[in-house]
């Protein structure tokens, strides 16, 4: 089973001319993502997806993740 981690990017949402919801977020530089829908919310689940997937391929940023020992 997979590890769930949580990572936080800052994520830039707004609406094109036509009416659709577009997300943008950047995993790190020359790495982004977008996601787009018919309501904001879609957006941001594609987004997720979409960031998912570049996790999955890319890794965690270094500049994201802190291990702490305690």
């Amino acid at each position: 089973m997979a590890e769930s981690r949580t990572v936080t990017v800052p994520v830039v949402v707004e609406r094109d001319e036509d009416g659709v919801w577009c997300a943008h977020a950047q995993l790190r530089p020359g790495v982004g993502a977008h996601g787009e829908g018919d309501t904001e919310e879609a957006a941001l689940e594609d987004l997720r997806e979409a960031l998912a997937g570049l996790i999955e391929e890319f890794g965690v940023p270094r500049e994201l993740s802190v291990t702490v020992a305690a």
